[in-house]
C-alpha cells in the first residue's frame, strides 16, 4: 500500500482561513473569503497516485502501519443512538449525528488506527440538485401524507461519505447434478359422474450431469457502514468503480466521513458467501435438462484482491408525527431511495373504494 503522507489543514491562501471541498466545482473553496484553491490537490496528484488493487490474503496477515490512518488531524465520534462513528475535521463542534439527528455522541478512541481509503467516487450531484430529487420523490409517493410533501424537509440534508470494500476473484467451479427430463404418460381415469376419461401425466426422468465454470469476479462491492439502512443502500446502489480516483486527505476537508464498523476480515466473508452464491446460480443454469436436483458444486479461489474505498451519499433523518425516517440519495448517480410516514386517510379510501367496486359486482351478478 501507499506510503502516507503527513498533511497539514488547507488554508485559504488569500485570507488563512480553512478551505473545504466543493465537489461542485472540483476545488477547496473559502468559507470566509470564497476563494477557489485548485492547485493544493493538483500539486498532490504530481506524482501519479494510482488505485491499486491489493492482495487479500496477504492483507489479512499485517496491514501496513503507513496504510493506517486519515493522513490529517480528524476527530472521531461514536452516536450511543445508532452507533455509527463518524470521522470530521476538528474545527466542527456541537454538531448532532449526521445519521439519526441524536445529540448523544461520545468521543471514539481507536485500539489501532482505521485502514486509510485509497480512492473514492466523487459527489457529483449538487445539493440543489439533490433538493429537487427529494422533492420530486415525495411527491411520487402516493400513499404519503399531502402534509409531508408541502414540507420543507430538505433543508435537513446533509452530504457524507461512506466506507465499502471492493473485492475481486477468479472462481474455478466444478459441478454435479443430476438432471430431470420430463415426459408424459397417458392414464386413464374415472370422473364424477362415472365416466371415463383420460389424461396427460408429467414424470421425470433422472440422469446424473456434471461441468465446469470459470468466472472472474471484479469490484463486488460490501457496504461497511452501519450508520444507514442497509436496506435503502441496497436501492440506491450503483457506484460505477470505474471513476474511481485516487484518495486525498483534501477531497474530505468540510466533509463528514462513516469510519468503517465491518473490517476486512468481515468485510471478505460477507463477499465471499455473496461470489459463492451467484456462482452457484451460474453452474445451476449451465445444469441441462427441465429441472435438477442434488447440485453440488466445489470452488476453487485465486487472485483474490481488495480496495477500502468512500463513496458519496445524501442523507436525510426527519421526524414526522412522532416518528423517525431515512432518506437517501447516491450522491453520484441521484437514485432516491427511502422510507416515509402513510396517510391512514388515503388507505381508508382506498379501502372503502374496493369494498364499493365489490358490492357493485355482487348486485349487478345478481340481476342478470
Amino acid at each position: 500500500m501507499a506510503e502516507a503522507v503527513a498533511q497539514s489543514k488547507f488554508s485559504c491562501p488569500a485570507c488563512g482561513a480553512e478551505a473545504t471541498w466543493n465537489p461542485a466545482k472540483q476545488a477547496l473553496v473559502c468559507g470566509f473569503c470564497g476563494t477557489e484553491s485548485p492547485a493544493k490537490l493538483e500539486a498532490q496528484s504530481e506524482g501519479g497516485a494510482k488505485i491499486v488493487e491489493h492482495d487479500l490474503v496477504e492483507a489479512l496477515r499485517s496491514i501496513p502501519e503507513a496504510s493506517r490512518g486519515w493522513e490529517t488531524e480528524r476527530v472521531q465520534v461514536r452516536c450511543q443512538s445508532c452507533q455509527a462513528i463518524s470521522v470530521f475535521d476538528p474545527a466542527r463542534v456541537g454538531q448532532r449525528c449526521d445519521f439519526c439527528g441524536s445529540s448523544a455522541l461520545v468521543p471514539y478512541e481507536e485500539v489501532k488506527e482505521s485502514i486509510r481509503p485509497e480512492s473514492l467516487l466523487m459527489f457529483k450531484m449538487s445539493e440543489n440538485q439533490v433538493r429537487d430529487a427529494v422533492r420530486a420523490w415525495y411527491s411520487s409517493r402516493f400513499w404519503a401524507p399531502n402534509a409531508l410533501k408541502s414540507r420543507a424537509l430538505t433543508d435537513q440534508i446533509r452530504g457524507i461519505y461512506l466506507p465499502y470494500w471492493t473485492f475481486d476473484a477468479q472462481v474455478h467451479a466444478e459441478w454435479t447434478a443430476e438432471s430431470g427430463y420430463h415426459y408424459y404418460v397417458t392414464e386413464v381415469y374415472t370422473d364424477a359422474n362415472g365416466n371415463e376419461q383420460t389424461r396427460q401425466v408429467q414424470h421425470t426422468r433422472w440422469v446424473p450431469s456434471a461441468g465446469s465454470l470459470d468466472h472472474f469476479f471484479d469490484d463486488e462491492l460490501v457496504c461497511a457502514s452501519k450508520g444507514v439502512d442497509r436496506a435503502l443502500l441496497e436501492e440506491v446502489e450503483d457506484f460505477p468503480t470505474k471513476d474511481l480516483v485516487p484518495y486525498q486527505s483534501g477531497f474530505l476537508a468540510g466533509w463528514v466521513v462513516e469510519r468503517y464498523q465491518i473490517d476486512l476480515l468481515a468485510g471478505a466473508q460477507a463477499s465471499r458467501e455473496t461470489m459463492s452464491t451467484k456462482t452457484e446460480q451460474m453452474c445451476a443454469s449451465q445444469v441441462p435438462g427441465d429441472t435438477y436436483r442434488s447440485l453440488s458444486v466445489a470452488l476453487n479461489w485465486s487472485g483474490q484482491t481488495f480496495k477500502h474505498i468512500l463513496v458519496p451519499v445524501w442523507l436525510l433523518t426527519y421526524d414526522f408525527q412522532g416518528k423517525s425516517y431515512q432518506a437517501v440519495v447516491n450522491g453520484y448517480t441521484g437514485s432516491v431511495a427511502g422510507h416515509y410516514p402513510k396517510s391512514w386517510v388515503k388507505i381508508l379510501i382506498a379501502i372503502l373504494a374496493v369494498l364499493a367496486l365489490v358490492a357493485i359486482i355482487i348486485v349487478i351478478g345478481r340481476h342478470r
